[in-house]
């Protein structure tokens, strides 16, 4: 008797022990994610701008003073961050490239999440607009139905702007890419707006997940400062425009080469504010600077959008706090890119430079050794998937390319990588060329090689200990070449190199003749429900000719049904993409009547014409 009631008193103690040392919960993740947000933030240094609410998250947090995106334009960067994959891994460089048409296995951050035990939900801007990729949440991702943006005074203007545009004989491509203004002050409530109205779902879901029993990843994406600047008035109020400082550097880089911007209608990007009707006579950055006043009108108007957001980074900690979730909750807020405010010109992002790779990273952990502390460790945004899974405890997957940043919110002055990466595609003169950016501790170093060939058609170099806003390559210079060897086999020792000819083009150059290659099936418009969209497979590279009299839009149905515009053909035009057996294209007219539509199919050698006919 006396054994088994010894054997009873060691089952009870190793009881109470284990639930003694049992795990902590995991922790949540309030993953926070502000479109085109560069460091233009007090906590950054930053004297001009009212950021309390974010500065407030930094003096809790370890905010990295040197974080650098994979690509400096939105899909390729959010892509690359939720994937923790560099673009050249994603095959996702462009705008149009749908992330599961080329990765269709691959497993996002709130996917892995999920897997381990997370409830995982996101609201806004988190994966690029069109595809909200609903397989990484819980639930499907819905926007805001009844916000508003652009005033209806806004609204009835570029009717009319679009009418002269008709008028004046502009094509019907143009018309439709056409926006309102890009600056507007509206006076609307804040939940109302747009980015208001993201913030309230994120909030809303926020408090039904604290009642769960579940750890949860909750994303929320807000999209100003991206143009438009379009924000509610009290946020422009802030700011006396005649006493903002402008760009000291409005010029290109004096000695770098043309594919730095690219081509003359492109310019870094420049493309994106002359979308805009109020600037869509905007002087290109090699014709010189935006004149004074419009300068102050986009900086006004972006220092406005950035104290809106604020505002709303602000409202949603201060509900982590009001629920209690804030001891046990990880908080990472980051922009997706850099953006330029007049450097070198320009108004928008799209180059390799340091004024558009680098963006703001600020993370959050409870009772982390670094907290209230600035970290200068070159990091980058691959870096963050494994950094959250090393945060919550869950496994990091090894096909990961960054690394868990940990360490440096234990001890910011240490450091994990000796480097930092970017990289963007450029065409110029017919050619196709990849520029990969490698940002040391002091340097800016810059390759440019040709996508056939695999040689170095430019070199740019910029010293951050005498030139910090890379006004100056180097590269051009005499007695730099024993440098410039140094830093290409260092970017080549830590990124393998692309094998050429490098296929990154949107379209590759086909050998075959249009004429010889087979046609995929027309299916003329019957009123029937259309088939489901289901890409899968190898890719077929597809080009659509339009025989039609008059112009006809190009239409990809998502699998989840959405759907995504990628061209208007005029009579004659071609347009050619990957795409995957399965895939569903609608063809429609400039008013959206549906004329029919094609399932890509299999093809001898990949390679597929679709013939729009003529009626």
């Amino acid at each position: 008797m006396k054994s088994v009631a010894i054997l009873l008193i060691f089952a009870a103690v190793a009881a109470l022990t284990s639930l003694s040392i049992a795990a902590p919960p995991k922790p949540n993740i309030l993953f926070i994610a502000v479109d085109d947000l560069r460091l233009e933030l007090g906590c950054y240094g930053v004297k001009e701008i009212h950021s309390p609410n974010i500065d407030k998250l930094a003096a809790s947090a370890v905010t990295f003073n040197r974080a650098y995106c994979q690509q400096a334009v939105c899909n390729p960067s959010r892509v690359s961050l939720m994937t923790g994959l560099r673009p050249d891994s994603t095959k996702v460089w462009y705008l149009d490239t749908e992330m599961r048409s080329v990765i269709p296995d691959v497993v996002t951050i709130p996917q892995h999440f999920r897997k381990h035990g997370y409830r995982a939900l996101g609201f806004g801007k988190i994966f690029h607009n069109p595809w909200p990729d609903n397989v990484s949440w819980d639930e499907p991702h819905r926007w805001p139905e009844s916000a508003e943006l652009w005033s209806d005074r806004a609204k009835d203007g570029l009717a009319k702007f679009r009418e002269k545009m008709r008028a004046d004989g502009k094509t019907d491509a143009a018309i439709d890419r056409i926006r309102a203004v890009a600056t507007e002050v509206v006076d609307v409530p804040d939940v109302e707006h747009f980015d208001g109205a993201i913030g309230e779902q994120a909030i809303e879901a926020m408090r039904k997940l604290a009642a769960g029993d579940q750890p949860f990843f909750l994303a929320a994406g807000f999209i100003r400062p991206h143009l438009p600047f379009v924000v509610p008035r009290k946020y422009w109020d802030l700011y006396d425009r005649s006493k903002i400082s402008l760009a000291t550097n409005p010029f290109l880089p004096r000695g770098a080469p043309p594919m730095s911007f690219g081509e003359a209608r492109f310019q870094g990007g420049f493309y994106e504010l002359r979308d805009y009707m109020d600037y869509s006579e905007a002087r290109w950055p090699s014709a010189g600077p935006l004149e004074e006043s419009y300068q102050r009108e986009l900086k006004h108007g972006y220092y406005a959008s950035v104290s809106f957001t604020d505002a709303l980074v602000g409202r949603l900690l201060d509900e982590l706090d009001r629920l209690g979730l804030a001891r046990n909750t990880v908080v990472v807020l980051w922009g997706d890119h850099g953006w330029k405010l007049g450097e070198h010109g320009g108004w928008c992002k799209q180059t390799n430079y340091e004024i558009d790779t680098r963006a703001p990273l600020i993370i959050r952990s409870p009772e982390a050794k670094g907290n209230g502390r600035h970290s200068d460790a070159l990091v980058e945004f691959v870096d963050v998937y494994p950094t959250l899974c090393d945060l919550a405890g869950i496994p990091i997957p090894q096909v990961l390319e960054g690394s868990s940043l940990a360490p440096l919110l234990a001890d910011p002055s240490a450091t994990v990588k000796k480097a930092a990466f970017s990289q963007f595609p450029r065409k110029l003169d017919d050619r196709n060329y990849m520029g990969y950016a490698m940002r040391t501790d002091r340097y800016r170093y810059i390759e440019w090689l040709d996508s056939e060939r695999g040689a170095i058609a430019a070199q740019e170099l910029y010293d951050h200990a005498i030139d910090p806003d890379e006004n100056e390559n180097l590269a051009v210079q005499e007695g730099k070449a024993a440098l410039l060897e140094s830093l290409s086999r260092q970017l080549w020792d830590t990124l393998p190199k692309p094998v050429f000819p490098f296929r990154f083009a949107r379209t590759t150059p086909s050998p075959v003749p249009l004429d010889s290659q087979p046609a995929l099936t027309w299916h003329m418009e019957d009123g029937e429900p259309l088939p489901v969209s289901k890409p899968a497979g190898e890719f077929v590279n597809l080009t659509f000719v339009n025989e039609r009299p008059e112009p006809a839009e190009v239409v990809w149905i998502v699998p989840d049904g959405t759907r995504k515009s990628y061209r208007t053909l005029e009579k004659e035009g071609t347009f050619s993409i990957r795409t995957r057996p399965g895939a569903l294209w609608v063809i429609q007219d400039t008013q959206g009547k549906r004329l029919g539509y094609f399932v890509v199919e299999p093809k001898p050698g990949n390679l597929a014409k679709a013939v729009i006919p003529e009626p």
